[in-house]
C-alpha cells in the first residue's frame, strides 16, 4: 500500500491494478472526497500517514490516491468523512465503521444518515478526547483565534457568495465571546485558497488557534464540517458537523461559537450565553438574499451598492423579522449618502428607519448600534448621542474591527488625538493583520492636520492597498498640506479614476489645480459638476470648495449654506480639517456658520 513515506512507485514496479473510477488525480479531487481542505489532507499525508501516491516525475504537487486506500485508512482512524453522493449530488454521510459505529447504508435515510453521523462522532471525539489530547488544549490558553475561510464544496463558482457569507457569519458569532480575539474577516479572507501552511498563517495573523472547514448546500439543507486546530503543535483540537434546515442557519451558527468556547474552556458570561443562544428561525429566501447583499455590499462600488441593497430589500420583504438584514439595509443606504450617490435626507429616512426596525427586533445588535452612532454623528449631528452609540457598539462586540474604525474616526473628528490613536493601536492589537490600519491613521492626521505624518502613513497604506482611492486621496491631502501641490495632482487623478469620480476626488483635484495656476482645468471640472447635478446629486460643499479655490468667496459661502440647509454630511465631516476652505476661515460668515453647528471643540 502507497504511504506518505513513498515519493514516488519504485522503477519497475507496477501498482496493484484498480478499477479508473476508484483513483482520484489530485490534490483538489482528495481533498474534496474527504470533504476537507487541501491543506489538511497534505497535512494528513504528511504526519498521519494518510495514502497518497506520487507519479515519477519531478513534479511534487502531482498525486493521486484511490478511494479504496482512503476508506481503509480513515477507517482505521475512526474518522467520519462526509461526502458528496456522486450519482444523486444529494448530501451523504459516509461514517467510518469501528466496533461501535453505524455505517450509512442507505444513502436515501436523512434520519439515519443523521443518527449514524452522531453516533460515529460521538465516539471518534469521546476517543480523541481521552486519548490523544488530554486536559483540552493544554499549556498556554487560547485566546485568540481566525477563522478560515471555508471551502465551497458545491464547487460552483456562483455559491461563492454562500460559502463567504458563512465565514463571515460564523466570524460574528465568535466575536460575541467577549475575553476570545477574533480575527477580522477582511484578514481571514485574505487566505482564501492560500497554499501557506496553519503556523505560517496563525504566525502572521498572531492567533493561537484556527477554525477550517467546509460548507455544502443542497437545496435548503446545509452542512458545515468545523475543526478547532491548535496552532503551536499543529494538532486538532476538535471536530464536528452540522446539517440544518437554511432557516436554522443562525442557530447552527451559534452552536459552533458555543462548542468552541467550551473546547478552549473560556468561560461565558449570562449575557454573553444569552446572546449567543438568540438564534431566531429566518426564512431560508431571506437569509440566502441576505448573504448576497454582504456579498456585493464588501466591494463598495456604486453598481454594487444598488445591487447589495436590493438583496437586503428582498431578504427584509420576504422575512420582515430578519434584523440582520435591516442592518445591511441601512449600512447600503448610509453608505450611499455618505458617498455622495444620493441627496443626504433621502439616505438618512430611509436609513433611520431599517436602524429603528434592526433595534426594535434585536437591542443587542452591535451592527446596529454602531449604523445608529454614524448617523447621528453624520446625519443628525447629535454628537453626543453619536458617541455614545460608537461606544456601546464596541462595547457589545470588542471585537468588530468595523465598530472600533467608526470610533477611530469619531475621535479623529472630535480633535481627539491620544484617544484616536490608542484606538487605532486596539485595532493593531486586535488584528495585526488588518490591511487598512495604516489608512485609519490616515484619517486620524488628516482631521489633526499633521500633514507630515498623514504622508508617512498614507504612503504605507497605497503600498499596502494600492487600489484604494482613499489611500491615494489622503496623501494627495499631505502633499498639499506639505507645500507640494504639483505632487499632489497625480494622487488626486488616481483617486478621481479609482472611485468612478466622486465629487470629492474631483473637488480635491480642481482645488490642487488652482494651486498650482492651472485655472481652467479647475474651471473645467467645476463645469461638469454643475451639468452633473442637473440629472444626479451633487454635494453644494464640494462646489464651494472649488469656488473656494477660485477665489470666489461669495460663490462659496452661498453653497455652504445649501450645504448648511440640507444638513449635508460633507460640511459637518470636513468644514474643521479641510486646507481647501482655508481662505474662509476668516470671514465673519464662516465664524457664524461654525457657531450654528455647534461643533464639538
Amino acid at each position: 500500500m502507497p504511504s506518505s513515506s513513498m515519493d514516488e512507485a519504485a522503477p519497475g514496479t507496477v501498482p496493484a491494478a484498480k478499477s479508473p473510477d476508484d483513483r482520484l488525480d489530485s490534490w483538489k479531487e482528495i481533498a474534496a472526497y474527504l470533504n476537507r481542505d487541501v491543506t489538511t489532507v497534505q497535512r494528513w499525508e504528511k504526519r498521519e500517514g494518510m495514502p497518497v501516491c506520487r507519479h515519477v516525475h519531478d513534479r511534487s504537487g502531482s498525486v493521486y490516491a484511490f478511494r479504496s486506500e482512503l476508506d481503509a485508512w480513515m477507517r482505521s482512524r475512526n474518522l467520519a468523512a462526509p461526502r458528496e453522493n456522486e450519482n444523486t449530488g444529494s448530501l451523504s454521510t459516509v461514517v467510518a465503521p469501528s466496533s461501535a459505529t453505524v455505517v450509512l447504508r442507505n444513502r436515501w435515510a436523512w434520519v439515519l444518515g443523521l443518527a449514524a453521523l452522531a453516533v460515529g462522532l460521538a465516539i471518534t471525539l469521546t476517543w480523541v478526547g481521552k486519548h490523544r489530547w488530554p486536559g483540552g488544549t493544554g499549556g498556554k490558553p487560547i485566546e485568540s483565534l481566525a477563522v478560515l475561510p471555508l471551502d465551497n464544496l458545491s464547487h460552483d463558482p456562483e455559491q461563492e457568495y454562500f460559502s463567504d457569507g458563512m465565514t463571515d457569519a460564523l466570524i460574528t458569532q465568535l466575536s460575541k465571546v467577549g475575553a476570545l480575539r477574533i480575527t477580522s474577516r477582511t484578514s481571514a479572507m485574505s487566505y482564501k485558497g492560500t497554499h501557506k501552511s496553519l503556523p505560517e498563517i496563525a504566525k502572521e495573523l498572531n492567533v493561537d488557534a484556527v477554525i477550517e472547514g467546509s460548507v455544502m448546500r443542497a437545496g435548503n439543507r446545509v452542512r458545515i464540517a468545523v475543526q478547532l486546530i491548535q496552532t503551536r503543535a499543529d494538532r486538532h483540537l476538535w471536530a464536528d458537523i452540522y446539517d440544518r434546515d437554511l432557516g436554522d442557519v443562525l442557530r447552527l451558527q451559534s452552536e459552533v461559537a458555543e462548542a468552541v468556547a467550551q473546547q478552549i474552556q473560556m468561560q461565558l458570561t449570562p449575557e454573553q450565553q444569552a446572546r449567543l443562544r438568540f438564534a431566531p428561525i429566518v426564512n431560508p429566501q431571506a437569509y440566502e438574499a441576505y448573504l448576497k447583499g454582504r456579498f456585493y455590499g464588501a466591494t463598495g462600488t456604486r453598481a454594487a451598492l444598488k445591487r447589495a441593497q436590493s438583496y437586503y430589500e428582498d431578504s427584509v420583504r420576504k422575512d420582515p423579522g430578519f434584523a440582520l438584514a435591516y442592518t445591511g439595509l441601512a449600512d447600503c443606504f448610509l453608505d450611499q449618502g455618505a458617498f455622495r450617490q444620493v441627496p443626504p435626507q433621502d439616505a438618512y429616512r430611509q436609513a433611520s428607519g431599517a436602524i429603528q426596525k434592526a433595534l426594535h427586533l434585536d437591542q443587542t445588535l452591535s451592527e446596529a448600534h454602531g449604523s445608529l452612532g454614524y448617523l447621528d454623528w453624520q446625519f443628525v449631528w447629535d454628537w453626543q448621542a453619536a458617541e455614545k452609540e460608537l461606544h456601546y457598539a464596541v462595547e457589545l462586540n470588542p471585537n468588530s474591527i468595523e465598530g472600533h474604525e467608526s470610533l477611530v474616526w469619531f475621535l479623529a473628528w472630535s480633535g481627539r488625538r491620544d484617544e484616536a490613536l490608542a484606538e487605532v493601536g486596539k485595532m493593531r492589537q486586535l488584528d495585526p493583520a488588518y490591511p487598512f490600519i495604516s489608512l485609519q491613521e490616515s484619517g486620524v492626521y488628516y482631521h489633526l492636520r499633521d500633514y507630515k505624518s498623514l504622508v508617512e502613513a498614507s504612503e504605507k497604506s497605497v503600498a499596502g492597498y494600492p487600489d484604494g482611492w482613499q489611500s491615494h486621496y489622503f496623501l494627495a491631502v499631505g502633499y498639499e498640506g506639505s507645500g507640494r501641490s504639483a505632487q499632489a495632482i497625480p494622487e488626486y487623478q488616481r483617486a478621481v479614476a479609482l472611485s468612478e469620480a466622486d465629487s470629492d476626488t474631483m473637488a480635491g483635484l480642481a482645488h490642487a489645480y488652482s494651486a498650482t495656476g492651472r485655472r481652467n482645468e479647475a474651471e473645467k471640472i467645476l463645469r461638469e459638476l454643475q451639468t452633473q447635478s442637473k440629472t444626479d446629486y451633487v454635494s453644494p460643499y464640494m462646489l464651494a470648495v472649488i469656488y473656494a479655490g477660485l477665489g470666489n468667496k461669495d460663490k462659496a459661502f452661498e453653497f455652504l449654506e445649501n450645504a448648511y440647509e440640507e444638513k449635508c454630511p460633507d460640511i459637518a465631516y470636513f468644514i474643521k480639517a479641510d486646507l481647501r476652505i482655508d481662505p474662509l476661515r476668516s470671514d465673519s460668515r464662516f465664524q457664524n456658520l461654525l457657531r450654528r453647528m455647534n461643533l464639538p471643540n
